[in-house]
């Protein structure tokens, strides 16, 4: 386990070049202010802040990234009261969770477990309940999610006046679906939603995914 003094590198940090993105991004956001806890957050994640991922999760609450559509995870924020290391505990298993959105959908960094390429950005996409890779690393995923390329992979999964809804329902919940999306008998625009915890949503996936095995 290397310490904190360790993991943040003074000679070459890489939040001057996640600033760089966010200054061009565009997509509407939120970057939140860290937590006293991002000390913690960084030596759980045993990642330096040379790396656009350690210094999001140390210099950063998270962001709340198109009106909090997509949320990507750092050290939490009452915005965002998930941090990277603490959600993925006991949850993910070969796989690192950095971000999620507002219809139940989950990123994650592949260790192994979802496919070869380790180190690739997966969507768990609520409509198939199937891992689909990116073909993406965490720095470009960054850049991707801060793009009108995030408007496109979502055509067909937003409803007239999600804005509004977004804004209000937080960014730790999501939008549960009846009929389900995965059913072939679900849509967003069809189906009822009501909000729930994205923890329970992701325990709802777990479920339903292993059932479909």
């Amino acid at each position: 386990m290397r310490t904190l003094e360790e993991l943040i590198d003074r000679d070459d940090p890489a939040l001057p070049l996640v600033q760089k993105w966010l200054a061009q991004s565009s997509q509407p956001f939120e970057l939140l202010e860290p937590l006293g806890a991002r000390s913690d957050v960084l030596v759980g994640l045993q990642v330096t802040t040379r790396s656009p991922m350690g210094a999001i999760a140390y210099e950063t609450g998270g962001l709340l990234i198109d009106h909090g559509w997509l949320r990507i995870l750092g050290s939490g924020h009452p915005k965002l009261p998930r941090n990277i290391v603490d959600w993925n505990a006991g949850r993910s298993a070969g796989h690192l969770l950095v971000a999620d959105d507002v219809i139940g959908g989950f990123f994650s960094i592949n260790g192994g477990s979802l496919g070869e390429d380790r180190g690739a950005l997966y969507y768990w996409a609520p409509d198939t309940l199937k891992w689909e890779p990116m073909g993406l690393g965490y720095s470009d995923f960054f850049c991707w999610a801060l793009s009108d390329k995030l408007t496109a992979f979502y055509e067909g999964l937003r409803w007239s006046g999600w804005e509004a809804e977004v804004k209000r329902i937080g960014g730790d919940h999501c939008y549960n679906f009846y009929p389900f999306l995965w059913s072939g008998q679900g849509s967003v625009e069809a189906s009822s939603r009501k909000a729930i915890s994205v923890a329970e949503q992701y325990s709802f996936n777990v479920d339903a995914a292993n059932q479909m095995q």
